[in-house]
């Protein structure tokens, strides 16, 4: 079963006329765990209180709730509700949110796009994995409509966004904070989960803008991110990719967090694309160790994306700039439309699955 005990993803629900709580997807329900473990960090309506126990609470937990759903199932039961009764709600209360850049295809795609003729990756690209500091305040929940944006598209030129993009990403949900001043230490001390991230990107405002400090209002305008985080208990790890030159020693791998995750982007219900997160450069890890290696604190709730996902095949993009070449290649769907970028009422819909395990999903319709 893919929402079977080896997954258990945790989420936050509600009944009509209820305050939102915490639960964990299990089969086609959502065990309302507030009653069933007799705590009351669940009836809270958000997953922060929980995440903020640390990494020996998250394992007994899930240990917990295991043996719960394996046992005997009367004692449970009465706790299981029908996920078709119950409205999702973000699943914890974001604190900050940092999106990295960490697939050497998409760079080089977008350097390609973005600065034809000239080398694709900047010179530092290979020695640190690069980021940027997002805004926490518009991260959504799947299903939460998403606004066409409006900017400056070019010297003189104000209105919508005309280049509308999707990014196909992986997020991860810090549980443990650290000091000021203070480096993380272990990922898994502090990383309680991981959950599908769309960043919602304007790229003709991007395209303007980025030149010299990078992204701003072309990525701050909606950030859509799934229901579910699966526990980082749950996904089997692999190596990561083989890197070259080898990185800083805060960035030399102490452990495998390589994640071999496989992803499809969905466009009004077509498949369009089927990114590997497998292929990516950078590691979860190290994205941590250099978020923090200045000194700069975690907080529960903190969330830090992969970037697009984009393996080197074609129709492994994670973006439609990439899937078109910037609207020159326009995708052909099979109802016999052609898409260069998002048009209004497009549903977009980011699904994974990783060893058999189901991730959920994120969806968000253009308005």
């Amino acid at each position: 079963m893919t929402w079977g005990v080896d997954n258990l993803p945790y989420g936050v629900f509600s009944c009509p006329g209820e305050r939102p709580r915490v639960g964990v997807r299990y089969g086609d329900k959502v065990l309302d765990l507030a009653p069933a473990l007799h705590d009351e960090v669940f009836a809270a309506p958000t997953l922060n209180p929980f995440m903020a126990r640390g990494r020996a609470a998250w394992h007994d937990t899930r240990t917990l709730i295991q043996n719960k759903l394996t046992g005997d199932v009367s004692v449970t039961e009465a706790h299981l509700v029908p996920l078709d009764q119950v409205r999702l709600h973000l699943p914890f209360e974001v604190a900050d949110y940092v999106d990295f850049y960490c697939s050497l295809e998409h760079a080089s795609n977008i350097g390609q796009i973005f600065r034809p003729g000239t080398e694709p990756l900047q010179p530092n690209w290979r020695h640190l994995p690069v980021g940027y500091h997002g805004r926490s305040g518009t991260v959504v929940v799947s299903g939460t409509p998403v606004r066409r944006p409006q900017g400056q598209l070019g010297k003189g030129t104000f209105g919508p966004c005309q280049k509308l993009d999707m990014e196909a990403e992986l997020g991860f949900v810090v549980g443990v904070p650290t000091a000021m001043g203070s480096p993380a230490g272990a990922f898994e001390d502090h990383v309680f989960g991981v959950t599908l991230v769309n960043d919602w990107s304007a790229r003709d405002i991007q395209s303007w803008e980025y030149v010299p400090l990078g992204p701003f209002l072309a990525k701050s305008f909606a950030t859509s991110i799934s229901p579910w985080v699966t526990p980082l208990e749950a996904l089997p790890r692999i190596p990561g990719r083989l890197q070259d030159p080898e990185p800083a020693g805060y960035l030399r791998r102490q452990a495998d967090w390589g994640l071999d995750i496989a992803l499809e982007v969905l466009l009004n219900g077509e498949v369009v694309s089927r990114p590997p997160y497998s292929a990516m450069y950078w590691t979860p890890d190290q994205m941590l160790a250099h978020m923090t290696v200045n000194g700069a604190r975690l907080r529960t709730g903190d969330l830090f994306a992969s970037g697009t996902i984009s393996g080197a095949e074609r129709g492994e993009q994670g973006s439609f700039i990439e899937l078109t070449w910037n609207g020159t290649d326009p995708l052909k769907l099979a109802g016999g439309e052609t898409r260069a970028f998002l048009q209004d009422g497009d549903t977009v819909t980011i699904r994974a699955t990783a060893a058999g395990l189901t991730m959920g999903e994120v969806s968000g319709t253009v308005g």
